[in-house]
């Protein structure tokens, strides 16, 4: 499940004036993430992001035409990541590998992208009216059908029966926690910032608590 964004073709990318708007593209979406992760959508200016990236704001609009187009552009980059992980979720998986996996994965995201993980947190809490079109029913049927796999395998005798949706909402909230508090864990336990061992942590810690409450063991490594 994706935005749609504007994007450019692989053939583009391969030319000279296509390298170019690539470049451009991938700066002024990071300068985009850092004002939308610090002041959110409405405290956010085109013109600053212009400044930022080092282009006149006319140039802005031609990649992206308004501030709601680049807005969503940012939430897409990690939608398409958290949902290109949970999108290989198979009933034929084994669940202790398939769960850990996707914990992982989904920390390693938190890490490598915390400010999108923010942008898109504070766009639910705020009653999520920019992703209206998101969470469509295409949206539903996506959900329904990750959710179907856990049933799957609690029907096959393979993890404990559980609720499929509050196990799915679990993996969402705990592996997102580390990138949309952070804050709030380093003022905790006493740390400036979170390190690559810290995710690592959580990520074997998360898989142990998780996999255990399906009734499963936690693969080895």
């Amino acid at each position: 499940m994706t935005l749609e964004v504007p994007a450019h073709s692989a053939n583009s990318a391969d030319k000279p004036a296509g390298r170019i708007r690539q470049k451009n593209e991938e700066a002024i979406l990071a300068a985009a993430e850092e004002e939308f992760a610090r002041h959110g959508f409405k405290g956010t200016s085109m013109n600053t992001i212009a400044q930022t990236v080092g282009l006149p704001k006319a140039n802005l609009h031609y990649y992206f035409n308004n501030k709601l187009g680049l807005y969503l552009a940012v939430l897409s980059n990690i939608l398409e990541l958290w949902d290109s992980t949970f999108n290989s979720l198979s009933v034929d998986d084994d669940p202790a590998e398939a769960l850990a996996r996707y914990i992982r994965a989904k920390l390693e995201f938190s890490r490598r992208y915390p400010k999108a993980s923010r942008i898109f947190a504070m766009e639910v809490i705020s009653g999520g009216e920019c992703l209206s079109e998101y969470f469509n029913q295409d949206y539903l049927t996506w959900f329904r059908g990750r959710a179907a796999v856990f049933e799957a395998w609690i029907a096959a005798g393979k993890i404990d029966p559980i609720d499929p949706v509050h196990l799915i909402f679990l993996l969402w909230g705990s592996t997102q926690h580390y990138a949309d508090f952070a804050s709030q864990i380093c003022r905790v336990t006493g740390r400036t910032r979170l390190t690559k061992q810290d995710f690592e942590d959580a990520s074997d810690n998360l898989t142990r608590i998780i996999l255990k409450g399906c009734g499963l063991t936690p693969p080895a490594g």
